[in-house]
């Protein structure tokens, strides 16, 4: 993070699906390029994101609030449909289309536009220890830390988020 000379913020990502993706990703992006030092600290099940091959799907189950545009209206995918074989696959594939389509950039791509901004992405030690992960299997670009890293940062920001 360079001097205190503009706003910053930190994010920590904590959930690797598609859906909860998107959020810090964007977030980070617009506030780098509205001029903010952006942190990310990808622990838990957010870590995968840092991976090199992403195979990202949709948390169907136990989301009740997810509605796809479908017929003309909104329909809601009840949690029991959702727990059917096939069901998180099929949703994925519709929302991956649907992206498409309305030209919403990929995780891969808003991944790439954080690096080229400058965001810096920190790997959670403990994380990559706890899951096996080697930092061979990680994109470049990355650093480790922990949780004093990111404490360290965090304490230093205008606004920290949780995702």
């Amino acid at each position: 993070m360079s001097e205190k000379t503009a706003k910053s913020m930190s994010i920590i990502v904590t959930k690797g699906s598609l859906d909860w993706a998107y959020p810090p990703f964007i977030l980070s992006t617009t506030a780098a390029a509205m001029g903010l030092d952006v942190t990310m600290f990808f622990t838990f099940y957010g870590l995968p994101l840092l991976k090199k091959k992403l195979d990202l799907s949709l948390t169907t189950l136990g989301n009740p609030a997810m509605e796809m545009p479908m017929a003309g209206m909104h329909m809601k995918m009840p949690n029991l449909f959702a727990a059917l074989p096939g069901a998180t696959a099929g949703a994925t594939a519709m929302m991956k289309d649907m992206m498409k389509k309305k030209g919403v950039a990929s995780i891969e791509e808003l991944r790439d536009l954080a690096i080229e901004a400058d965001v810096d992405l920190i790997a959670c030690q403990m994380t990559m220890d706890l899951f096996e992960y080697n930092e061979s299997e990680m994109i470049e670009g990355i650093s480790l830390g922990g949780a004093a890293t990111y404490i360290e940062r965090a304490t230093q920001c205008d606004i920290n988020l949780f995702i």
